[in-house]
């Protein structure tokens, strides 16, 4: 599929403000990659003591956010695959805290955590290439939203994008 456009309706009040970050160009998969290089070109650029920097006490670290990243492309990905598949099993919520907590982000190497990024994305990347707009347009419930794939993929974009943008202006 050449363009995948974000959704434009029966967008639930909670992912709003999430799709006002998707550029409307359709390019998904060229942005979903550029934005992934624009965050290893940033991070990379920070000296090491930026990577375990907490902003106020509670909040996450760089690392944190990047294996947050991965953790919940994971599960975006899986929700949009079971919707896409036409599978209306209501689908759970996940802990992103609980998640954050137990997944050792400040004792790996930043290398090792831009290779599990990548390689998370690049899976997204393949798996989304495979949809076809039918596909997209199917909805299901996650969450206790009613979402459709096509959400859950742009969501991927807007996700990381949220949290390039906290990098910005909370960590630098």
């Amino acid at each position: 599929m050449e363009k995948i456009s974000k959704p434009t309706t029966n967008i639930p009040a909670f992912y709003q403000m999430y799709m006002d970050q998707v550029p409307d160009d359709g390019n998904l998969i060229f942005n979903l990659t550029e934005i992934l290089d624009e965050s290893k070109e940033l991070v990379n650029s920070l000296p090491a003591e930026k990577l375990n920097y907490r902003y106020a006490p509670g909040k996450w670290t760089i690392k944190d956010i990047l294996v947050h990243l991965s953790d919940c492309e994971r599960v975006i990905v899986y929700r949009a695959m079971r919707i896409a598949r036409n599978d209306k099993t209501d689908l759970p919520g996940f802990d992103e805290d609980l998640f954050a907590a137990n997944a050792n982000a400040g004792d790996r190497e930043l290398t090792d955590i831009f290779t599990e990024l990548t390689v998370v994305r690049s899976a997204s990347i393949a798996f989304i290439q495979t949809l076809s707009d039918e596909t997209l347009d199917r909805t299901g419930t996650a969450n206790n939203f009613v979402l459709s794939a096509r959400l859950l993929v742009n969501h991927l974009y807007a996700h990381h994008h949220h949290h390039l943008k906290v990098f910005k202006e909370r960590y630098l």
